[in-house]
């Protein structure tokens, strides 16, 4: 487990205010006594427990162990009223919160009985209320990383491809929440890799690019990666992944120190947790591409006697490696971080004929590599620069290298920089129109000075 705090037992504000609603309400056990729907003993447990507090009751709990864990597992199971369960569960979530030993009380109860510790509120996920469903998962998180038994099978597959997909709805309610309890499961190194079996990473990039994402989700997801990043293997991973991107956007444009100090942890952990020294120094050339210097600068001029001194020891560091790894950089490497980072622009490269000439038939190189990126970026990207500056690559690759033409139509390059003919960008109109004569006619000189007159 790695150091840091993830403090999941401050609610979020959604589930914090109606957690404090549903407590005002106190439950009418005698009713459900005398319906027959718990028993004598069910009932004395809890009027007692709601009773007590501090320490008698922390000796009530730990003098009735067995029975605490039998009485809520049996009033989840028997009693069908949302508000009461609702109830329920926030005893248990305060319970775990006043001591997370607790969760040694569930785990011990239903080895006893032979049941999973889960299933009971794993099953609750099939409720329709949502306050149910979020308060389970947070017990669940709980048990999960406080028990000397960690979930594993079937049943941790399951809940972390449900947090998986919760977090994937910008529109969910509960947002925070669940991202809360995936922070708390990513600390755990098991857990982590069962998240990136089921394409947890690639999740979290789709994450990153929804639009209006507060600062708060920004923080908690940039968290999850940097947990994710102690993990060597998943941390080499990442570079398949537009995480540098997408951190390098949020540094570039959040306010919030504690969200620049999380997302400069990443970015060290993606140097020098990653084994692979090639791929350690390919992350540091990503985050040169991105302008990621730039900030790290800015960051350094602010920097005062009250800085937090790990952020300042992340930006010396950082700044050290991000100028080390420019040092020896070649051309070519330059544009082809340019292009894998799919963040096109006019930089010199693209313009010159002398590049062109001696590196055009590198876009080949393992298997197509770079071709297939750049015919890529005029299908996915929305950015009228980085498609009119991908047409004109594409057009300078046709016209240097000998075979360029039949490759590009074979990738179906040909194809999308046709649909870019109208675009309603006109210079994306004019460099897929140069780069479409390119491919059809011999005279592109000659052509292109006519385009530029008209």
């Amino acid at each position: 487990m790695v150091q840091g705090k993830t403090n999941i037992n401050q609610m979020p504000d959604e589930i914090w205010v109606q957690a404090n609603e549903i407590k005002s309400n106190r439950v009418s056990w005698q009713s459900y006594l005398q319906s027959q729907m718990i028993n004598q003993e069910d009932f004395n447990f809890i009027t007692t427990f709601e009773r007590l507090s501090g320490e008698q009751k922390a000796k009530f709990i730990q003098e009735n162990r067995f029975q605490c864990a039998k009485t809520f597992l049996s009033l989840i199971e028997h009693i069908s009223k949302d508000q009461t369960i609702q109830y329920i569960l926030i005893l248990i979530d305060d319970m775990l919160n006043e001591d997370r030993a607790r969760v040694e009380i569930f785990r011990e109860y239903c080895k006893k009985i032979n049941v999973s510790v889960w299933n009971p509120f794993l099953m609750l996920f099939n409720r329709r209320d949502g306050f149910i469903i979020n308060m389970s998962c947070r017990i669940i998180a709980k048990i999960t990383c406080w028990s000397s038994e960690q979930m594993d099978g079937p049943d941790l597959t399951r809940y972390l491809s449900w947090l998986r997909d919760q977090i994937s709805d910008p529109s969910n309610t509960y947002l925070q929440s669940v991202t809360r309890c995936l922070q708390m499961m990513l600390r755990i190194d098991n857990y982590r890799r069962a998240f990136d079996a089921i394409d947890g990473i690639a999740t979290l990039e789709r994450v990153f690019s929804h639009e209006r994402l507060n600062f708060q989700m920004q923080y908690q997801l940039a968290f999850c990666c940097w947990v994710l990043t102690f993990n060597s293997e998943l941390a080499r991973k990442m570079k398949k992944f537009k995480i540098i991107q997408s951190l390098a956007d949020i540094l570039r444009e959040s306010v919030k120190e504690k969200v620049k100090r999380i997302v400069l942890a990443v970015f060290r952990n993606l140097i020098q947790n990653v084994e692979d020294r090639e791929i350690a120094r390919e992350n540091a050339i990503i985050m040169v591409q991105c302008k990621v210097m730039k900030q790290l600068e800015i960051i350094k001029q602010s920097i005062g006697p009250n800085s937090d001194p790990e952020m300042v020891e992340d930006v010396e560091f950082l700044i050290g490696v991000l100028q080390e790894s420019v040092q020896d950089l070649s051309s070519f490497d330059e544009y082809a971080t340019e292009l894998k980072c799919g963040r096109l622009e006019w930089s010199p490269v693209h313009n010159s004929e002398k590049f062109w000439r001696e590196n055009a038939h590198r876009l080949n190189e393992n298997n197509y590599e770079l071709l297939k990126i750049l015919i890529s970026l005029l299908e996915t990207s929305k950015d009228p620069l980085v498609m009119s500056v991908a047409a004109h690559d594409l057009g300078e690759y046709v016209r240097h290298y000998p075979r360029g033409k039949l490759v590009t139509e074979s990738l179906g390059g040909k194809n999308l920089v046709m649909q870019r003919l109208t675009h309603e960008d006109p210079n994306v109109r004019y460099e897929a129109l140069l780069c479409v004569q390119k491919l059809m006619v011999q005279n592109w000189e000659y052509l292109g000075k006519q385009l530029k007159q008209s």
